[in-house]
């Protein structure tokens, strides 16, 4: 009871009104039974702390009826009825947060997940103050730790300075950064803090006097040039200071800026006057020198950086700034941020540290600048937990499928169910953070098409959509290799050919290898026709296959050394056309198949078989002929019908089309189209490029 005399009185700087409220719960915590064995932190001395901060009545309410204590009570306490939403939410999120037991001393070693795991601290809370008050609780419980047993005292302090000191410094709270990570030191290295206390404390007398001494005469000189300005010593912290030695390799009386002095003046050219004026009155030490005004950090931190001697050879750094630039420091989005964790600043993080600025400094804060904080700076994540404790960061709005997919692809391939906090969920769950999920698998499981449907909801990250549909890519993919395989089968055995020579139909075909030469079998870019042609390339044969493009000879088409009615045949392999250099071949059992002169066929022919070419001509007689051209486009929508419309009003006929269209919408037209001449070809080619999209349209080689 006399606790709660004192604290009342400790509060007395709020309004009547306001004391009563929190009368009201001091009352409500003094129904604790006494528990002598009970060494955590008690809820009364945190708001205390909180005091300091100049926190609103809420916060100080929450901190107080946040005693986890009071779970005991009962009946239970309604906090929301008796003191309102705003304060049951903060007191809900405290609880959670000095309930949470998710951090393991492993992770020091693992940035990430301690990342993770501080994002999902924040993340998790409704209002930002209940952070404020789970750091003030961590910042009591290490005052009270000396008594705990020395592994709770080493885990505590590790989780001190892995998570809580990087979020107080992230907040821009920078007082309870500095002592959490001074009390965590303690306990960790409790022989080297002891070493630089005692250190520091031999020496304090004389480094105030330097420091003094160093003021006095700035001011007085920066006075008589009209400077304005406010100098104070800036005092450095044990861990600081530890920091430092181990980055440095120094011994502490070597470190440069025990002796530190910061300067603010009104305006930019101030600074540089300020700075002029350091260095005409001490020595300076160049190496140590930084310009940050003209070349800010990363992070848009400002400042002058020097060190100087002063008269008794004592090293004194200066911080020379703008008060706005020091705000902008103290705002917790400058040198601590990017220096001290190696994490990156956003413009989103600095309007949140704003926020908490204005919830810290104004007493009668509007709750809405809480929730911009939260929405502003974890909209776009959410963070989950393995069964093992692992934290995965999704994006917002992801699914148990989205956590499959980041464990693992093959994971997400074999889903067949989740858990959400041991409870089944449909696969189209919404995640939440905080939550741990379980995910069940298949032995031998595939994805469903489903799952990349945007209209259904089962996947909402990029890299797991794209995963299902590499799958799915993948096995078409397979499925045309088969298909190759077979048809490729079929065709040699009509033919009567045993193992056809695949080496060779790789360079026909101009393909890198023999999955891709049997995939655009199966796809139909290598047709019966061609593949006939190829495999009977020994003889030089026109080939017997069942086709559409299957012509009869023509006669009177061709002159053979200027005979005409000669029997002769048009090759299947390269489709002349009248215009085309032409050569003839004379076989054993089709009379002369006629061959472009530039065709494979014929320039790769073996000597012994030149005395089988003969010269030949195009006839006198108008003719047409079936040649096989190919239409790529960036856009396949509607290319077919495009095309068509061109030959239809060049009046060529087509006998035969296929399309392939890829997933980002390009294609590929392969058409069999009857033509009389190489100029009349050149013509509709030209027209067909000068449609919309088209890539290439050419003569299929």
């Amino acid at each position: 009871m006399q606790k709660n005399n004192e604290s009342k009185a400790f509060f007395s700087e709020f309004s009547e009104s306001d004391r009563q409220q929190i009368e009201r719960a001091l009352a409500i915590v003094a129904l604790i039974p006494d528990d002598p064995h009970y060494h955590r932190p008690k809820s009364i001395d945190v708001a205390m702390i909180l005091m300091d901060f100049n926190v609103d009545l809420t916060t100080i309410l929450a901190a107080i009826l946040s005693d986890p204590r009071l779970e005991q009570l009962t009946p239970p306490l309604d906090v929301k009825k008796q003191f309102g939403d705003t304060v049951a939410t903060l007191v809900k999120d405290v609880v959670w947060l000095n309930k949470l037991a998710i951090y393991s001393p492993d992770m020091t070693d693992k940035p990430n997940q301690v990342e993770t795991l501080r994002r999902m601290l924040l993340s998790m809370t409704q209002d930002v103050r209940s952070v404020l008050i789970k750091l003030a609780y961590r910042i009591q419980f290490l005052r009270t730790l000396a008594k705990a047993s020395y592994e709770l005292r080493h885990f505590i302090a590790q989780e001190t300075l892995d998570i809580y000191a990087p979020i107080a410094n992230r907040l821009g709270i920078h007082q309870f950064k500095w002592e959490l990570e001074d009390m965590a030191f303690r306990y960790l290295q409790p022989t080297i803090y002891r070493q630089i206390a005692k250190s520091l404390a031999a020496n304090r007398v004389h480094r105030e006097n330097c420091v003094n001494e160093f003021i006095t005469l700035l001011q007085k000189t920066l006075a008589e040039e009209g400077v304005r300005c406010e100098c104070y010593g800036r005092p450095k912290h044990i861990y600081s200071i530890w920091k430092k030695m181990q980055r440095k390799q120094l011994p502490i009386d070597e470190l440069y800026d025990l002796l530190a002095v910061r300067v603010i003046v009104d305006n930019l050219s101030h600074c540089y006057t300020a700075l002029g004026i350091v260095h005409n009155l001490w020595q300076t030490i160049p190496k140590e020198f930084d310009d940050y005004i003209a070349n800010p950090k990363e992070n848009g931190y400002q400042s002058l950086h020097t060190v100087i001697l002063d008269q008794q050879g004592n090293r004194i750094e200066v911080q020379i700034r703008t008060q706005e630039m020091h705000d902008y420091a103290e705002l917790g989005v400058a040198a601590h941020w990017s220096y001290k964790e190696g994490g990156k600043q956003t413009a989103t993080m600095e309007k949140s540290i704003a926020t908490l600025r204005k919830l810290l400094e104004e007493k009668h804060s509007d709750d809405n600048l809480s929730d911009g904080f939260r929405s502003e700076l974890f909209s776009d994540r959410v963070y989950v937990l393995t069964p093992a404790g692992k934290l995965i960061d999704l994006v917002k709005g992801s699914t148990p499928l989205d956590f499959a997919y980041a464990i693992h692809t093959e994971v997400g391939h074999r889903c067949r169910g989740a858990k959400i906090n041991g409870r089944i969920v449909p696969l189209t769950y919404t995640l939440k953070s905080g939550e741990q999920v379980e995910i069940l698998t298949a032995k031998d499981g595939a994805p469903n098409r489903n799952w990349i449907d945007p209209n259904l909801g089962y996947l909402k990250s990029h890299r797991a959509i794209n995963r299902v549909k590499s799958w799915f890519c993948n096995k078409e993919q397979a499925e045309k290799i088969a298909l190759g395989k077979t048809i490729l089968d079929k065709e040699a055995q009509r033919l009567g050919i045993k193992n056809p020579n695949l080496t060779e139909a790789l360079s026909h075909f101009k393909q890198p290898d023999t999955n891709t030469l049997l995939e655009e079998i199966g796809r139909g870019h290598i047709n019966n026709r061609q593949l006939a042609a190829f495999l009977k390339v020994p003889e030089l044969e026109a080939p017997l296959a069942n086709t559409k493009l299957k012509k009869k000879p023509s006669k009177s088409v061709i002159s053979v050394e200027g005979i005409d009615n000669v029997q002769t045949s048009l090759a299947h392999c390269c489709s002349p056309v009248a215009g085309d250099a032409i050569i003839g071949y004379i076989s054993h059992h089709h009379g002369i198949t006629v061959h472009r002169t530039d065709c494979k066929n014929i320039t790769q022919l073996s000597a012994e078989k030149h005395a089988q070419l003969i010269s030949v001509s195009w006839g006198a007689e108008q003719s047409s002929h079936a040649v096989a051209i190919v239409v790529t486009a960036y856009n396949a929508q509607n290319l077919l019908n495009n095309v068509s419309q061109i030959l239809a009003q060049a009046k060529i006929h087509i006998f035969s089309a296929t399309m392939h269209s890829n997933p980002d919408l390009s294609g590929e037209l392969t058409m069999s189209i009857q033509i009389e001449s190489t100029h009349q070809l050149s013509l509709v080619l030209n027209k067909i490029s000068q449609l919309p999209n088209i890539i290439e349209a050419r003569r299929q080689i």
